[in-house]
């Protein structure tokens, strides 16, 4: 480990792995107790599509990204309430038609010759320091406004109807936890890519739920398996030669079928069952 340290890239790569495996297990929690799951998958791929802009504006793709995947998601949020449309059709939809314009603005520079691979696998071990200091702004960002909107966010997962009667804004709320997912999905995919971070925002907080059923130790338990994965994936995958992205999501996927056999939800159902 020590060896690893001496390495500029291996530090920053340390850095990075923890703070977006922090943030993508926060937002994760809020991600599953709300069943979002295929929103971060759709905004995932969606984000192809501000990438490509990106590059055919001579931006940071991951700048262009942000702004573009926080679009999809209001889109996404805005058809599925207005429209009354289930919001699977939605994501669905926006899923499709975001990643097809990045695949049709792509096939339209002849002189494209950014890394796409890079950004559909993740390449951890290649962020810069700018991509440091963006993912920990970004960390910073959410983890401030969860921390303000703590309450009103836990009421709005859980009874948004409720809440909308006892004057919490439940429809402003859904909208800034559709912005917050896309910021967090967007700074994950220079650590395990787009075709990946759908896993990382999700089974850390999967295997968290099968430990309690306390909504704090929930967040902290989803947190310490998402900094614990990113550090013992990239740990591993440089160690044995293999794709750090990939080594990551196993690794947790691990740490969630583990979570799942000691649970106490499934010793009770299977009690009760009996």
């Amino acid at each position: 480990m020590a060896d690893l340290l001496e390495y500029s890239y291996m530090q920053r790569a340390l850095v990075a792995g923890v703070l977006v495996g922090g943030l993508c297990a926060l937002i994760g929690v809020y991600v599953v107790l709300k069943g979002l799951a295929f929103i971060g998958a759709g905004i995932s791929h969606a984000s192809l599509g501000g990438i490509a802009l990106g590059v055919a504006a001579g931006v940071n793709p991951i700048l262009s990204a942000f702004a573009f995947s926080v679009l999809v998601a209001w889109l996404i949020g805005v058809v599925s309430k207005r429209l009354s449309v289930r919001e699977d059709t939605s994501i669905g939809i926006f899923f499709a038609s975001a990643q097809a314009l990045g695949v049709l603005i792509i096939g339209l520079m002849r002189d494209y010759q950014v890394d796409l691979l890079g950004y559909l696998f993740g390449s951890i071990v290649s962020v810069t320091p700018a991509d440091v200091w963006i993912a920990g702004t970004v960390t910073f960002l959410v983890v401030l406004l969860v921390v303000l909107l703590f309450k009103d966010l836990l009421f709005m997962v859980f009874d948004s109807e409720m809440a909308t009667v006892t004057g919490v804004p439940a429809s402003r709320l859904y909208f800034l936890l559709l912005t917050l997912i896309a910021l967090t999905v967007v700074v994950a995919i220079k650590v395990v890519g787009i075709v990946l971070v759908s896993a990382l925002v999700v089974t850390p907080a999967a295997a968290a739920y099968q430990l309690t059923e306390s909504f704090r130790k929930m967040m902290a338990i989803s947190v310490v398996f998402g900094v614990a994965s990113c550090v013992a994936g990239l740990i591993l995958a440089d160690v044995l030669r293999i794709a750090p992205g990939a080594t990551i999501v196993m690794f947790v996927t691990v740490l969630f079928f583990s979570c799942a056999l000691v649970s106490p939800r499934r010793r009770r159902k299977r009690a009760s069952a009996s």
